[in-house]
């Protein structure tokens, strides 16, 4: 029985042993142990706390930038609006443009016809005159060739200047 049971002498000596070892543990390995544990679980709570506060960054940038696209979009939208109505004000102004112009030379063209209409006119007219002095002359040539005839015409003349 003597290896089941240690004698007192053994059992005295393993408890000094093992308080020793205890006492110089606590004294040189515990405290670095437990600083260790500590350090370990603050650098933890630190890391944690950094992962927190960039994921709340990453929000808040994602929202600055749906922020800035937004504003972007806006104003991509304005600045087509601005450049479609420009693009409508100046076709606009082209056609009042191109009708005036078109009214100007409508209005030109109907001056040029009318002068050379006036032109035309006149220039029948005095080739009618002109025709008519011609057959005029040779007419009264014809019937005035005698002395008689003019002494008839001469004196139908003078009643016409009386009765006038």
């Amino acid at each position: 029985m003597d290896l089941i049971l240690p004698s007192s002498g053994l059992i005295f000596w393993q408890l000094i042993g093992f308080l020793a070892l205890l006492y110089i543990l606590i004294k040189f390995a515990w405290k670095p142990i437990l600083s260790s544990l500590e350090e370990r679980e603050n650098s933890i709570e630190n890391a944690l706390k950094a992962a927190e506060q960039a994921k709340a960054e990453m929000a808040n940038l994602k929202a600055e930038n749906e922020k800035l696209l937004q504003e972007a979009r806006l104003e991509r939208d304005n600045i087509l609006k601005t450049a479609n109505d420009a693009a409508t004000k100046m076709i606009e102004d082209a056609k009042t443009a191109a009708s005036t112009e078109g009214a100007k030379m409508i209005e030109a063209a109907k001056a040029v016809i009318e002068n050379e209409k006036k032109a035309a006119l006149s220039e029948v007219k005095n080739q009618v005159a002109q025709l008519t002095l011609e057959v005029t002359d040779k007419l009264l040539r014809k019937n005035l060739s005698s002395d008689a005839a003019q002494k008839e015409l001469v004196e139908d003349m003078v009643k016409d200047i009386n009765l006038n």
